[in-house]
């Protein structure tokens, strides 16, 4: 496949940012997921609002949408994008398993998956931050796009396996 046929790459093979200017502006909305297993104990601490360094889906919530709103600072070819919407919510059962699902809209000329898997990715990092003082062995799995829409591609939805 030669150089050209990547959008990231100029003719020569060299990185570039995509030039979007001539694509029209469409609604765009993006779904992310992540897993986070922090065990029993962690859940338990969590649920009673003791563990030490406080509200941790309250202070993960935020790390998401900041770092959803900076994700061209982070992803060296991803476009500065006037997010509409940032939202993450969090499911966490008895046995440690949480849940973290972000949304993120925008209107624009590019879409926002990098910005819906960055706010999960950066609420688990946030969750396991908070609470790696009482159990290391936190793991962070399945992070993925779930769902997208707008542009020239149109709608994709993950098919469950």
């Amino acid at each position: 496949m030669s150089s050209s046929s990547f959008t990231h790459l100029n003719d020569k093979g060299h990185a570039r940012m995509v030039d979007v200017s001539q694509k029209d502006e469409t609604f765009r909305e993006a779904r992310a997921y992540a897993q986070v297993f922090i065990g029993e104990r962690i859940a338990r601490l969590i649920k009673d609002q003791k563990v030490p360094k406080g509200d941790v889906f309250c202070v993960s919530r935020v790390a998401g949408i900041l770092a959803a709103k900076k994700v061209d600072q982070i992803i060296p070819l991803c476009h500065p994008l006037p997010l509409h919407s940032v939202e993450l919510d969090f499911d966490l059962n008895d046995q440690g398993l949480v849940e973290i699902w972000s949304t993120v809209k925008v209107h624009g000329k590019t879409g926002v998956e990098m910005e819906a898997l960055t706010a999960v990715s950066t609420a688990a990092l946030t969750i396991y931050d908070m609470c790696k003082a009482i159990e290391k062995g936190i793991t962070i799995e399945k992070v993925c796009l779930e769902y997208k829409t707008g542009g020239k591609s149109g709608t994709w939805k993950r098919t469950k396996s």
